[in-house]
């Protein structure tokens, strides 16, 4: 079983800066697509960004120059370090592992799940 535990969620003023790490155990899960999703009350999953198994990345339009996802192959690690927060990066978020090595951004295609890490920005 694959088991991923998101943390670095938290409150945080617009223009400020969050790290999430998502730990992951039961596979070595830089093998496969790994991506970060978000989510609000009332709207659809959005994929955030995702890195495949060779390191290529893929960003929403809505955070590329601001977010950054990376991966710690050694410590099955997955990361995404957010700078420039906006109020509309406000949302849950979740880190997924797809089972299989190359990446796409629809949440239905990834088959490993994390609990979330809620997100806050305030203006």
């Amino acid at each position: 079983q694959v088991h991923l535990v998101e943390s670095g969620g938290g409150s945080v003023q617009a223009g400020g800066s969050l790290r999430l790490s998502c730990a992951a155990s039961g596979y070595t899960v830089s093998y496969y697509c790994l991506g970060w999703f978000r989510q609000v009350p009332g709207k659809e999953r959005e994929g955030v960004a995702n890195i495949d198994r060779w390191g290529s990345t893929i960003y929403a339009d809505s955070v590329k120059g601001r977010f950054t996802i990376s991966k710690d192959n050694a410590k099955n690690t997955l990361y995404l370090q957010m700078n420039s927060l906006k109020p509309e990066d406000t949302a849950m978020y979740y880190c997924a592992a797809r089972g299989y090595a190359y990446c796409n951004r629809s949440p239905s295609d990834y088959k490993y799940w994390g609990q979330g890490t809620q997100v806050t920005v305030s203006s």
